[in-house]
């Protein structure tokens, strides 16, 4: 280190001022949370920059700010508190098809799922099959890694990621009329993707920038360093982090439009919501950047999607608006063991079995997918039941995530 750098790191120190106390923070579900996540969130409440928190019961450990973190932060806006997939995002649309389609014969729509969208790290459609969307009239000079990355976009849009990334067909039942929708049994598409490789670019571009902007930060601080959004660098991630919201959404959009269009289906009923973004929010009267990383908005009223794994169910939920949770909830069951654990532990015949004796057809995974990897869908919603109330329930039924052997981008 030169002195140039060493009177930089000693000015930054100087600036660096810690909290006392932690920023206010709530557990839901402590009893299904591992210490390292808690640990996590103990870490990031004590940011100078933090104003309140709250953990959701699917949360686990994660880079920064844990998976299922909730984080609201005066003027600033952190990369790790967003997500290195920025902006994925949960899409359902149920279709006028009846669901017995489910059953015998489902080569239609196992068909549809297999030649409508890709899978897995650098999946991307030939130039001759790229999908059009208006998202690719949007400015992509926002930032250099955007302007660098659009052409990769375009060739990725319609595509799905690997890790916990799916498109799969099931039932969405209802007990009662909701949604537009009579009681009954539906089938529904249902998918989880975001912003893919261009999202990846710009968390790791961004968040090695935001560590050289605050060297002064503790080592356990480190990968929660932000950017103040009256800077240039704030504003350009955040401008990035907007776009791949769009992009995200872009995506879903196409997959879900054209498998509509093999099936010559129509959708009755479309819900969707990120996940891994901040939104600027007022809580307690003021303004604050809530950074949601694998949490759902649920405010008031606010439709999501909380899925459970490839074997269990999912639900579609009507937020409640606590604003002790900072009007969130989780994004779906939360792993409770780590994908090392999980290939360690199970064997696909199995996986394979269990998924038979629910009536899932898997098209493709890993094994590190398997539904025993996951904490039980039903706990997770039993501890946020004053966070969101349950409208549907979609159960899976034919499955497609990467094939087995993918690096995962979740």
């Amino acid at each position: 280190m030169n002195s140039d750098d060493l009177n930089e790191l000693n000015s930054a120190s100087r600036r660096y001022a810690p909290r006392t106390e932690p920023a206010p923070w709530k557990v839901w579900g402590a009893e299904l949370i591992e210490e390292g996540a808690l640990s996590q969130m103990r870490i990031a409440a004590m940011l100078p920059v933090s104003v309140a928190g709250a953990l959701m019961p699917d949360a686990h450990t994660g880079y920064g700010l844990p998976i299922g973190g909730v984080l609201a932060t005066r003027n600033a806006v952190i990369p790790y508190a967003v997500g290195v997939d920025i902006a994925c995002r949960m899409k359902l649309t149920v279709l006028d098809i009846p669901p017995s389609a489910l059953d015998g014969d489902d080569s239609r729509l196992r068909s549809a799922l297999t030649r409508e969208t890709k899978f897995g790290v650098g999946a991307q459609f030939k130039p001759g099959e790229r999908r059009e969307h208006a998202v690719l009239d949007r400015d992509w000079n926002v930032s250099p890694i955007t302007r660098q990355n659009r052409d990769k976009a375009w060739a990725q849009l319609g595509t799905s990621g690997s890790g916990n990334h799916f498109v799969e067909f099931g039932t969405l039942t209802l007990d009662a009329p909701a949604l537009g929708l009579d009681a009954g049994v539906w089938l529904a598409l249902l998918s989880h993707s975001g912003s893919r490789g261009t999202g990846a670019a710009i968390a790791d571009f961004y968040s090695k920038l935001a560590k050289k902007v605050h060297p002064e930060l503790p080592k356990e601080q480190a990968n929660l360093a932000w950017f103040d959004l009256n800077d240039e660098e704030g504003r350009e991630y955040w401008a990035a982090m907007e776009l791949m919201g769009e992009y995200a959404a872009a995506n879903h959009a196409c997959i879900h439009t054209a498998i509509a269009k093999n099936l010559g289906a129509q959708v009755l009923l479309d819900v969707e919501n990120h996940h891994n973004f901040a939104w600027r929010e007022t809580h307690n009267g003021e303004e604050v950047i809530v950074h949601r990383k694998g949490a759902t908005p649920a405010g008031a009223g606010v439709l999501g999607l909380i899925p459970g794994s490839m074997g269990t169910p999912g639900f579609v939920v009507r937020g409640l608006g606590n604003a002790a949770s900072l009007n969130s909830c989780s994004h779906g069951a939360g792993r409770r063991m780590s994908r090392t654990q999980a290939f360690k532990s199970f064997k696909w015949e199995d996986t394979l079995a269990g998924l038979a004796g629910r009536n899932v057809k898997l098209l493709s995974a890993g094994l590190d997918e398997s539904p025993q990897s996951y904490k039980d869908i039903h706990a997770v919603m039993s501890a946020q039941s004053d966070l969101v109330e349950i409208l549907a329930r979609f159960d899976p039924r034919i499955v497609k995530m990467a094939p087995a052997g993918e690096r995962p981008e979740d």
